[in-house]
Formats: structure tokens, C-alpha cells, sequence
């Protein structure tokens, strides 16, 4: 498995991704999209391929200064994977490589907003370290 930057080739399997999630209709403008994210210093987007590669997953991390703090903080947009794939070390990998850019622009945590009915996801988080926060999970870097 390979990570690599997202590029605007990959709209067609992100829009499919994103629906997998429930956002249906993306498709329309996420070419336009992914331009904008990729040509932002502050934006990450990454995918995961499978060797001969088929891309399987994406995260979008975006970093935000904090003024009242000395670290800045990450914050994941989005994130899935193939439902066929998931439960395979693919969301592992990727979330991973989100915890290295954070560390690498010197946030403190990684945050991001993930929908009470996503019991899985909340799984995930759990066991990648994340603690719930009253409306966020919050993994401490420090």
C-alpha cells in the first residue's frame, strides 16, 4: 500500500468515498475542490492506493494556528475508506500520516468532528488514541 498527496485525477474515486460517508452530489464541483486544498500550504490531502494503484482511502487535514497557545492544532476534514477495504490497516496508515504532519508543524493535538451515528468510526478513534472531548475528539501530541 502506497500514501501518496491527492490530485484532481482522484476526484472521480473521492466523490464515491464521500458518498460512502453520505455526501452524495460532490462529484459536481470536487475536482475545483481538491484544486483549491492542494494549492493551500495549510491543507494536507492525502490517499491510500493499493499497489497496482486503485485508491482505497483519503484524509484531508487541515492545520489551524491558535493564538492563546504556542502549538497550533490539525484538524481532520474528512476521512474514509472503501467500505471493502476497511478493517485492513488502511485508516491506521493514514491516520498515521496525519500524526506525523501534525508533529511536523508543531501541533499539539488533532481534532475533528465525527457523527454520533458512525459507532465504527468512534471505534477507530478509540484505539488510535483519541479521547472524546465533549463534542470533539482530541488526541493530545504532546
Amino acid at each position: 500500500m502506497n500514501v501518496r498527496p491527492i490530485n484532481e485525477n482522484d476526484a472521480p474515486v473521492i466523490a464515491d468515498l464521500l458518498k460512502q460517508l453520505g455526501y452524495d452530489g460532490a462529484a459536481d464541483f470536487l475536482r475545483d475542490k481538491i484544486h483549491s486544498l492542494i494549492t493551500d500550504p495549510d491543507e494536507y490531502c492525502l490517499v491510500a492506493e493499493k499497489t497496482d494503484g486503485q485508491v482505497i482511502g483519503f484524509i484531508s487535514i487541515h492545520i489551524i494556528p491558535q493564538i492563546a497557545l504556542k502549538g497550533d492544532f490539525a484538524r481532520i476534514s474528512y476521512f474514509s475508506i472503501d467500505e471493502h477495504f476497511r478493517s485492513r490497516g488502511v485508516g491506521k496508515l493514514l491516520e498515521e500520516h496525519c500524526e506525523r504532519i501534525a508533529r511536523e508543524r508543531n501541533c499539539d493535538r488533532i481534532e475533528l468532528h465525527c457523527h454520533s451515528r458512525r459507532v465504527e468510526a468512534h471505534r477507530f478513534y478509540y484505539r488510535q488514541g483519541y479521547v472524546e472531548s465533549p463534542k470533539y475528539f482530541v488526541k493530545k501530541l504532546s
